[in-house]
This record gives C-alpha cells, structure tokens and sequence, in this order.
C-alpha cells in the first residue's frame, strides 16, 4: 500500500450503497490525497503550522505548481519566473504588459524572462575560475527578478569584480552578504545508509532501474559500496553534485523514502516544484525535515570547487546527510549536496536536481515501490486500449465517460499516445470522499504521456487533456 494513501473505506462504501456517486463530483475541483501523518508531523514541527494548514499548504503548492507549468507553456519565452511568498500565494512575472491578465493568477511585471536570467546565470557559471573564494555562490532570484551573487563580509570589491569580468550587466546582479561556508556533507550515512569503500558513508537519494542516484562527492566512478553493495558507475564533482550507483544481485531498489516516523513515502514522479513550494529532505543523521525552496538554479562555491544548478532551500541539514532525498509532498526533486547551519539553528542546503542526473545517465525512476513507471512506447502490453479524439483544449475521462473501481492495492499503469506534434497531458484521479484527487501525471510537452501509481482500493479515472493540438489518441491501461 502507497505510504501516502490509505483506502478511503467510508467513501466506497457510500458509493456502493448508491447513497453517493463519483460522477456527482466530477465538477469538484480535485484535492490531494491524504497525506502520511508523519508528513504532516514534520511539517507542522519545521514551518510552524496546525494539521490543517499542512494540509492545506500542501494542496495549495500542488495547485500553484500545475498553474505555474501552464503559464510555462503558454509563456514561453515571455515568462518570467513562478513563486509563492509566505502568504501561500502564487506569483508569475510576464515580460510584456499584454500579459499581465492571465485569469485571475497573479502577475508581475518584470522586466528579464527565466531565460534570460539564467543567460545571466550561465555566464556567471561559465567564469568560475575568476569566483573568489570570498563567494560562496550565486542563484537565480525569481521574486526580485535578479541574480543573487552572495559575498562575505567585507568583500563586496572581489564580488563586484568577479561580475565585471564575466561581462554581464551589473543591473540583473544584486548582491548579499552571508557568512555562508558551504561544505559538502560526506561524514556519515543519510537517507537509507550505505558505505563507500573502507569507512565513508552517504545516503541512498532515489532508486532507480537497478540502483540508486546519490551525491557525486560520494564516491568517484569505479568505487565500491556496501550496505547495499554495488558500484559507482558514473560520478561528477564539482561543476555537478550526482551520481549513480549499480547495485549487486541480492538488492531490490524500490520507489520509497523514509520518513523516519517508522514508514516511507512512495515516490509518485519527479515534477520541478515553484520557488517557495514546501519540500522535505530524508537523511540518516538528522532524520525528517521540512522547509521551502528559495531558489533553482543556484551556483555554489565549496572548497573543492563550484557546482552549478543546485537548488537552494531553507531544509537544515547536517554531515551525513549527503546524497539523500528531497521530495515536494510525493514527488523527486533532488539529492542532497551541502549546506551551511545545522538542523539546532537552522540553514541553507542545496540539492543537485534529479531530473538532470536521470537524463545525464538515461536512467529511469522507480515509483509507487518499484516497477518502470514508462510503459512500451504505443502500449502493447495494456491490458486494455481507449481510443479518442479531442480538440485543442478538450478533454475526455477513461474508461468511456466513467471510473472504475479497483478492490485490491497494486500499481495502476497508464499509456498515451496522442498525435504528433501535438500537447497531451494524462492525469490519474481516484475518489476521496468528495471530489476527484490527482495522484499521478504526465504532463510534459510531448504527445505521449505514462503514470505508473501504486495505490490503495478505491474509485479511480484517466483524464485525458488536449493542452494544445488537436487529433486521436489511444490509452493503454494496466489496473491491479
């Protein structure tokens, strides 16, 4: 059963009664699913909420991370960055003034794009070997429509200069001033422990097709692990933060993090979440903690070197804790890189992102406890095949207008294939008592999408969604 869900007796009993139906709802806007007591727990303890403004948080970032994804699209090249202040609201900079109105979302008016602040960024990364070390990194600031460049006190002059002579213009840079001393956490085992060598340790990140994803600094290419055993087979440190790890026959990678509560949480995906989203980092040394993403793309200076495209978060951390996961309710964000502070006062830690170390490596990531969450292109070996034909924006429900009610626990499989050069999204909904919950999705910017969600009995549905083009489509489904 998923870590994270657990079967909503009451609500299925109703429905087999005919006292409430699912489709009554499919109009009401979907919610998350319950999350883990553990979760919540933690997030209560670390960002100072009740149970039900966890939840509520939690259900909000979901909602702001699928608006923000749209307005990416739809943007493009004129979109300004996405994220959410402290009041839980989302905010989406535009670079031109007809796009100030976008239904009801937040605006801001800004004047450089995502792009061209990470062109501001890349230029930064591209003159490392001038960064003092008076600079212990720079990030891209969405909010304030800038580039962060951190400095020492006392040494805005080398920071100043640093800038000047990567030859972008002073006006995207603001300056701040840290007694931040990034260091990798390398000392002891995080996440679910394992062993490089002779006696240094890390943490398991996410499992993947025969392994795991950790910290670069870990180990290099060729060293052995223990506990589970396996081998490094690719390792970049610095300039990237991750690495893979190929276990030896006897271990079973599975899509779940502990939660350190005496559970895990199982793995839906790897979706970026928006600036100011919560996340929650899983290392042995400190255990479960919870804080918000202040920043992707972030460069950080340690002694060893620099390392670019970190995401920067409030999440404390402390050695040891390297390589475990960083997760924004079920979904993969990155690994743990390094950090400053502890988890008595507080800090900044950085993740190296885990989508990049998937695609560097061509690797795939284990969800809902196992299993290839990408079906066999054109989904042959579904169980069951819908066909299809939507219009630019429309969207049709599977199986024919309805849901389907599984009775036992396993892995629900979806596979579309939408026509080429088109923009179709699937979304997987099951019934939570008073609305439809989306509990897995593939919403990228091709025409074929998978889900692979390993859930509990219940009511469930396939959401197919036209976002942009127009033409047929078929749905593979596999169901337990």
């Amino acid at each position: 059963m998923s870590a994270l869900l657990r079967p909503i007796a009451l609500a299925a009993a109703l429905v087999a009664t005919g006292l409430l139906s699912p489709t009554a709802a499919q109009a009401a806007p979907a919610t998350p699913a319950g999350q883990e007591a553990e979760i919540l727990s933690a997030i209560q303890r670390d960002l100072g909420l009740d149970a039900d403004q966890a939840r509520a948080r939690l259900a909000a970032d979901e909602r702001s991370a699928d608006t923000a994804r749209g307005l990416r699209k739809r943007l493009d090249g004129r979109f300004g960055g996405a994220w959410i202040d402290s009041s839980g609201t989302l905010t989406v900079g535009v670079t031109r003034a007809s796009d100030v109105d976008q239904g009801g979302v937040r605006t801001k008016l800004v004047q450089r794009s995502e792009s061209d602040l990470d062109a501001v960024k890349s230029a930064l990364d591209a003159n490392v070997a001038k960064a003092p070390r008076s600079v212990p990194g720079w990030y891209v600031d969405v909010p304030t429509n800038t580039v962060v460049v951190k400095s020492q006190p006392g040494k805005l002059a080398a920071a100043r200069a640093f800038v000047a002579s990567s030859g972008v213009s002073a006006a995207a840079v603001r300056y701040l001033t840290t007694t931040e001393a990034p260091r990798p956490l390398i000392d002891v085992i995080g996440g679910n422990a394992y062993n490089i060598g002779s006696g240094s340790r890390c943490s398991v990140g996410f499992s993947v097709t025969g392994g795991f994803v950790t910290a670069g600094h870990c180990g290099s290419t060729g060293a052995s692990t223990s506990n589970p055993s396996g081998t490094f087979r690719g390792s970049s440190f610095p300039g990237n933060d991750y690495a893979w790890v190929q276990v030896a026959a006897g271990n079973t990678p599975r899509g779940l993090v502990n939660n350190y509560s005496g559970g895990t949480v199982s793995v839906a995906g790897s979706q970026d979440a928006p600036v100011g989203s919560t996340v929650c980092r899983s290392g042995s040394t400190t255990g479960w903690h919870c804080g918000t993403i202040q920043a992707r793309n972030s460069s950080v200076s340690y002694p060893q070197g620099t390392v670019t495209g970190l995401i920067q978060t409030t999440v404390c951390a402390e050695p040891g804790d390297s390589g475990g996961s960083l997760l924004a309710g079920t979904q993969a964000q990155g690994v743990t890189s390094g950090g400053s502070g502890n988890c008595r006062t507080g800090g900044t830690t950085y993740f190296q992102p885990v989508n990049e170390i998937l695609q560097v490596y061509g690797l795939t990531l284990l969800t809902g406890g196992g299993g290839n969450p990408n079906p066999p292109t054109g989904c042959d070996n579904s169980e069951t095949r819908y066909n299809g034909t939507l219009a630019a924006g429309g969207q049709a429900y599977q199986p024919n207008n309805s849901y389907y009610q599984s009775t036992v626990s396993g892995a629900h499989v979806g596979c579309l294939v939408g026509p080429s050069g088109a923009d179709f999204d699937l979304y997987l909904e099951k019934w939570n008592g008073s609305g439809w919950a989306v509990v897995a999705k593939g919403d990228s910017p091709a025409a074929s999408e998978a889900v692979n969600y390993n859930g509990t009995a219940g009511y469930y549905r396939y959401r197919v969604h036209a976002y942009s083009g127009s033409g047929s489509y078929t749905l593979g489904v596999t169901n337990p």
